[in-house]
This record gives C-alpha cells, structure tokens and sequence, in this order.
C-alpha cells in the first residue's frame, strides 16, 4: 500500500526556549525505552503515540504515562492515540507534535520518514535507516531534503557515549598509529518472542519482524550495524569491499534471519577489519572491538574496558567490573558500562537542536552505515567479493509482499 504525503507546514519545528512535543510511532521495546529515557533526561513531553496493533498502543501509552507522571510531566491524550497502518498520518499531522520518534520495523522506515519530512516533523530515526540499497539511497535524498529545515538524528547513540568520543579523539590523534587491522564481535544470544499461538500467519510475522529478514534486514543490518558504525567512526570511512560467510544453524524460531555472519571488511588504506557476529542460543552476550595500529590497540566494548595500550597506555576511567548482560534489556538497546551515558547525551544532542536552531542531520551517516552492513550482508549471502561500487548498483528492493490494510 502507498503512503499519503501530508503537506509541510509553514513553520519547522518548536519555537526556541518551548517544550518540545514528541509523537512516537511504535511502541514496541525500543521505542518504550527510548521515550522514556528522553522523559527522563530531556525537557521534552510526549504528546502523541501511535502502532499497528491495539494493545502494543495502549501498552506504549501505559507506560510512557507512568514514567511523565514520575517527572511531572502531562500524560496523553486519548485522542492522540493513533492505531493501525496509516497511524503516522494523523500522528505526523498533528500540531501538538514538533518532533517524532520512529521506531517501526525497519522495512518501513524511508516511508515513514519521508512522510515525517513532508509533515514539516524534525525526526529521529531508529537505525537502520533502510533494509536494501534503494532505501539507503532515498534516505540520504531525504536527508538532503530536510537538511537547513529539519533535525534529523539516526539512532547510533555509541557515538555519543563519553568513552567512545575519547577513544575516538585519541585514535585521531595518532595514538595507535596508522590503523593496520581490526577485530570486531557481536556475539547475541537469541532474542525471545512469543508464539502467538491464535495470531494469523501474517500478524505473526509482523509481530516478530526480528526473525523476518525482509522486515529487519538479517541481523548484520538490524544489530550488528551499531559495531559497524563505530568501526566507521573510528576509522573515518566505509568499507570498500567485504567477503563473508554465515548460516542460520542453530535457530530455531520460524524465521528467515540468519545465526552468525563472518565477514571481512577492507577499508581505504588496505586496512582490514574481521567481524563476526551470532543471535542464537543461551549464550551469554558479548560486543567489543579492537584496532591494532603501527603504535598499540585501541579496545572498546560496550561494558568495559575502553582503553589503548602500546606506546601510549590510556583507560576510561571510572568504568565498573562488568556484570552479566541483561538479555532482555539488551534487546531493547539498554546496555550497562562503556554505554552508560549514550542514549541519555544522544537525546539532549537531537532535542537541544531543536530548540537552539543548530540542526543536525545524521542522514548521509546512518545510511552509509546500514550500506556497510548490506556490503557484509551481500557477500555472506553470495559467498563472493563484493565491492560497495557493485552494492550500490544494486536495485533490488525488498518487498515482504504483505496486505497492511488487513491491520486497519
């Protein structure tokens, strides 16, 4: 089904020194957990919320009720509770709404934020940007569109979280030297869904869109793509060619998704990155990499440590001895340590440009990144070399071939 363009609205944005309203669209685990952090650690207040399904609405609303009234803050209004597959017209429509989270299936996502843009809504967009190379493509288009109107933020809060800016600082000092080679792990245990027994095979599938690789983009695009991301940040580029491997043995949910992907990312100055991941399993979980340069390593994980040793020894400071992940936090994006400051110094950035008037727009980055994970994605699934000039010939477009009016 195609998607209204609402028409923009004269004025971008909230006021300087106003409370800036959000509107969410979909009210899953990572979207309750992001607005309410942004309750927390922001100004700002939700004032609209909207999703496919009735009870993850009221679910959403519940919840984001309760955490604004612990800060004072008003709750929501029932007639601003949107439900089913149009939710984000009246949602982005909204003139109680200067800004929207969107935290749907990934395969939406350049749908929905084209509609936002067009609604005048400064947006922030869950990552990935898209699920296929033609989505990445008019994400950056749109990017473009809203760029000097518009904030728009892509969720790679890592780059925000204080000991990865250091590191990152450091790196480009000189501190390891020239980077020569990597090592890169994102080992997740399997991510717990219900059976839904009594649901349509439809409704099922869209319920559990993490097990779907057209909805999600397989895990190397959907949850590997944070570590990816980094690896760009640290070393001020994208890939240039990658070779991978992978396979779903080891699942067992009734998805197409893959277990594990292996690859090899060669990025400019022949530096060569290994990366492997994993979403199986009971396994404890574990998300770090390592830069080796011609003067020492540069390690960061997401608990700890964050630290470079060689010629110039250095470690963040104040980082506690890691404890066992929270599997069930962690599939939401919460993670305990090197990460402790990321979504809270993330959501400040987005909502202090608002209201300051010094936009962002993280568009080009964050499809750069999900098209890094897409060159890995590609040359796991075709057991060949792939070059990002030949990924971004591509023109496939993922279709899950769905009837989304059978959800209004």
């Amino acid at each position: 089904a195609g998607l209204t363009i609402i028409k923009p609205k004269l004025v971008w944005g909230a006021p300087a020194g106003s409370t800036v309203r959000l509107g969410l669209l979909g009210c899953g685990g990572r979207g309750q957990t992001l607005l309410a952090s942004f309750l927390e650690h922001t100004s700002a207040v939700v004032t609209a919320i909207g999703d496919m399904f009735a009870d993850q609405l009221e679910l959403g609303r519940k919840t984001l009720d309760e955490v604004s009234a612990k800060y004072g803050k008003p709750a929501i209004d029932p007639s601003r509770m949107f439900r089913g597959p149009k939710a984000y017209e009246p949602l982005f429509g909204s003139k109680e709404v200067d800004a929207v989270v969107i935290a749907t299936p990934p395969y939406f996502h350049p749908a929905h934020l084209e509609a936002a843009i067009a609604a005048g809504k400064h947006v922030y967009l869950e990552k990935p940007v898209a699920v296929d190379v033609p989505g990445a493509k008019k994400v950056m288009a749109l990017g473009e569109r809203a760029r000097g109107r518009l904030s728009l933020a892509v969720g790679f809060q890592i780059r925000h979280a204080s000991p990865y800016v250091e590191l990152a600082r450091r790196i480009r000092a000189g501190e390891i030297g020239p980077p020569v080679t990597g090592q890169i792990h994102y080992f997740a245990s399997a991510l717990k869904r219900p059976e839904l027994p009594e649901a349509t095979p439809a409704e099922r599938r869209l319920r559990n869109w993490v097990y779907d690789r057209v909805l999600s983009g397989d895990i190397i695009v959907e949850q590997n793509v944070h570590i990816i991301d980094v690896t760009n940040w640290m070393l001020q580029g994208h890939p240039l060619k990658a070779v991978g491997a992978g396979g779903r043995a080891g699942r067992t949910d009734a998805g197409n998704c893959w277990s594990h992907f292996d690859c090899v990312f060669t990025y400019p100055n022949d530096v060569h990155i290994g990366f492997a991941s994993t979403q199986f399993g009971s396994a404890a979980w574990g998300v770090g990499m390592q830069y080796y340069g011609t003067k020492g390593c540069a390690e960061a994980r997401y608990d700890v440590p964050v630290r470079i040793d060689g010629e110039t020894r250095w470690e963040y400071p104040g980082l506690s001895k890691p404890e066992p992940t929270d599997v069930e936090r962690a599939a939401t994006g919460v993670f305990h340590g090197a990460l402790d400051d990321a979504d809270p110094n993330k959501q400040k950035a987005f909502i202090e440009s608002i209201g300051g008037g010094n936009l962002i727009n993280e568009a080009g980055s964050g499809a750069e990144a999900a098209l890094s994970a897409m060159l890995g994605r590609t040359a796991a699934y075709t057991g060949k070399e792939v070059t990002w000039e030949k990924l971004l010939r591509s023109k496939e477009v993922w279709d899950p071939k769905m009837d989304w009016n059978q959800f209004a």
